[in-house]
């Protein structure tokens, strides 16, 4: 499971940095959403009204985490965009609205988990969380390895 999660990040990732148009990137997002989605139901196994109360949540929140992933794109642009001429400003404005991302993705997570408990079992609603950590995990590790960091090719 591990090397199929490494190939649609790895995939995601190289086409999140070719692709600005926002049809691309919903297109985009949406075979990720497909492929994610199927990898969950084969880590998560459910039945009945648990199953029904998980991806309700589930859908629920992958519209949400879309936005931040069109926020996560628009800010790696910036930072390709303006690599070459990165200021003391313009960095740490780069960094700040990374850090507040990654905080809001981790709410967003909590927000769910506290959501899916009752209604999904609270092992579901854990294993959301550990699924989703690993996933954020492996895409910013797959995008980290893409991009220059900052002075790398000065």
């Amino acid at each position: 499971m591990k090397n199929a999660l490494l190939l649609i990040a790895l995939f995601v990732s190289s086409l999140s940095f070719a692709q600005s148009n926002t049809e691309d990137l919903d297109l985009i997002q949406s075979l990720y959403g497909m492929e994610k989605k199927a990898i969950v139901a084969d880590f998560i196994s459910l039945q009945g009204d648990q199953a029904n109360a998980f991806w309700t949540l589930y859908d629920a929140y992958e519209m949400e985490r879309k936005a931040y992933g069109k926020e996560r794109v628009a800010l790696l642009e910036r930072y390709a965009y303006n690599y070459g001429t990165l200021d003391d400003a313009t960095t740490d404005e780069i960094i700040k609205e990374m850090n507040k991302l990654g905080a809001k993705t981790d709410k967003l997570i909590s927000k769910y988990y506290g959501k899916m408990k009752k209604p999904a079992g609270v092992k579901a609603a854990a294993q959301f969380v550990q699924i989703e950590a690993y996933l954020l995990s492996v895409i910013r590790a797959s995008i980290l390895e893409e991009i220059p960091f900052i002075g790398e090719l000065d």
